[in-house]
């Protein structure tokens, strides 16, 4: 499934993990993304997100909510720092191929925020952040200068949304995420895995300078047709960077693989129940 779970920081500790980059990219398109959809939905629905919207999304990956705004008439501009996503999200909105269709409101740009902005165009009426925080150690402090960059593009009032993960009691797949932080531990990095907090999000928002003005819990179960799927999917999220540097792919698999193993049903498939949290804040 939108955009990464988490940003794709790597470790400040150590050389960054062997990673093929294009591999991963389509694993997050093709697994992962789509698993964040009732994120999504749940949010344009409360918004109204129509015709009138004007979006920026920050961390848009490979474009999947982007495109779900655009189907609902949004003009969408998605800003993101991997070249992988974008261009598996240029396929979406952008296609080249003869015969498809061109989204005419729709911009990529490879880059930050401040990138986006135009001159003399209107401003944006939304922001949307779905790369859930609140499961790396520090993962919430690049979002900080995305939202700096981006408040003053906005108009006045406009939504800015971020995502996070929900209690770690809700989310099933917590107690897989922890491999993350015992294969990593040698390292002592930012960039492993933590429990959720209650006040991830409204601590951004503060910092940011934003107004909270509501917040929802949206179950995004992950579901997959198989372990290979699962570790493949999960691995896409840069969750395990870190414990991929510390040991190795192999390692990561395997240890991935057994924690996969109670969730796993009689079919093969993996099912594990999940809740987000969304707050809705508002700019000055």
């Amino acid at each position: 499934m939108t955009p990464t779970l988490v940003r794709q920081h790597l470790p400040h500790a150590g050389a960054a993990p062997r990673v093929d980059l294009r591999a991963r990219a389509r694993d997050w398109s093709e697994i992962q993304e789509r698993m964040l959809v009732p994120l999504y939905e749940a949010v344009y629905e409360r918004l109204e997100v129509g015709p009138a919207t004007r979006l920026l999304g920050l961390g848009c990956g490979s474009g999947l909510s982007l495109l779900m705004a655009a189907a609902r008439g949004a003009t969408v501009t998605g800003v993101d720092v991997s070249p992988e996503r974008l261009a598996l999200a240029r396929q979406r909105l952008l296609p080249e191929a003869p015969g498809t269709r061109t989204r005419p409101d729709a911009r990529l740009v490879d880059g930050t925020p401040r990138d986006t902005a135009v001159p003399g165009a209107p401003g944006y009426t939304l922001v949307t952040a779905f790369e859930p925080i609140g499961c790396l150690a520090g993962d919430s402090e690049g979002l900080g200068g995305q939202l700096a960059e981006a408040t003053p593009l906005t108009r006045r009032g406009a939504a800015v949304v971020l995502a996070g993960w929900g209690p770690p009691e809700r989310c099933a797949t917590a107690s897989v995420m922890r491999v993350a932080t015992k294969l990593a531990e040698p390292l002592r990095t930012s960039g492993s895995w933590r429990p959720a907090c209650r006040d991830d999000l409204e601590d951004v928002a503060q910092r940011a300078g934003l107004a909270p003005d509501g917040s929802g819990r949206v179950a995004c179960p992950f579901g997959y047709a198989d372990v290979d799927s699962a570790v493949r999917g999960l691995k896409s999220t840069g969750l395990f960077d870190a414990a991929i540097t510390a040991t190795d792919q192999v390692q990561v698999d395997k240890e991935l693989a057994e924690a996969l193993h109670p969730h796993q049903r009689q079919d093969g498939t993996v099912w594990m129940p999940n809740v987000f949290r969304y707050l809705i804040a508002r700019t000055p």
